[in-house]
């Protein structure tokens, strides 16, 4: 059994980024398999003599007690498992962020940063375990930054898209208002300008750009100059023309 746990540790670790459902069943299927020698030495049919209760974890990023998973790793007897879990839970809850708001890129890289420096041998299972566990309390907190903003995931990530490096309390109250006014007009507002496959059309993806461009010029700060304006117009309806050719949230 603890061969086979092992093994577990060793794929998940090499693996990254890949669907291995068919090896971990297979990897438990042997962890329940058993054989009997009788008294003659030779091998009979038994059932299985133990059976693997622990199954996988399952994580909720909003209810983690970071403080017990660092004493649990501590006394954990497999803790590369205990690694590769965490990881691919971070991976898949950071995929899903990634979809709902583009900005968070730089996510991303921190992470692959985290994992390339373990692979090169730069940092010990502990502290590996500990990046991860850093990681995870970031994009816990990064996860529920809409909620701190007043915002809703789409309009916290047209905020993103919108605002500065530096802002003052008022400028970046005029661009939180930004990001809803725009996305109320493109959602709910008229005359429609999400029409089906706009983003195939030239006039209607010009109806587009007008709409974003008004919506901005009305609400974004005076601090905005003419190339500032411009960079945020583009970085917006290009983000729209990428989801909307992918049909996502931006398609009609």
């Amino acid at each position: 059994m603890a061969v086979f746990q092992y093994l577990r540790g060793v794929l998940d670790a090499i693996i990254e980024q890949t669907d291995i459902d068919a090896v971990a069943l297979r990897v438990g299927e042997l962890l329940d398999e058993s054989l009997v020698v009788d008294d003659g030495g030779a091998l009979k049919d038994s059932k299985p003599e133990f059976r693997i209760t622990q199954t996988g974890k399952t994580w909720d990023l909003s209810k983690i007690n970071f403080d017990k998973l660092k004493e649990d790793f501590k006394d954990a007897p497999h803790k590369n498992i205990e690694i590769a879990d965490l990881r691919a839970f971070i991976q898949k809850k950071l995929e899903q962020m990634l979809k709902a708001n583009a900005t968070r890129t730089d996510f991303a890289t921190r992470l692959q940063g985290i994992i390339d420096a373990y692979n090169a041998g730069s940092s010990s299972a502990d502290n590996y375990f500990d990046e991860l566990m850093k990681f995870a309390k970031d994009m816990k907190a990064e996860s529920e930054r809409h909620v701190r903003e007043g915002l809703s995931e789409d309009e916290l990530e047209l905020f993103d898209l919108l605002k500065k490096d530096k802002m003052t309390k008022e400028e970046t109250q005029k661009v939180r208002l930004a990001a809803q006014s725009l996305l109320h007009r493109l959602r709910e507002g008229t005359p429609k300008v999400l029409v089906q496959d706009w983003f195939k059309d030239g006039q209607s993806k010009l109806r587009v750009r007008s709409a974003v461009e008004n919506v901005l010029h009305t609400h974004l700060p005076d601090s905005y100059d003419r190339i500032v304006f411009t960079e945020k117009c583009n970085n917006v309806f290009d983000l729209m023309l990428n989801y909307a050719s992918q049909g996502l949230k931006w398609a009609a």
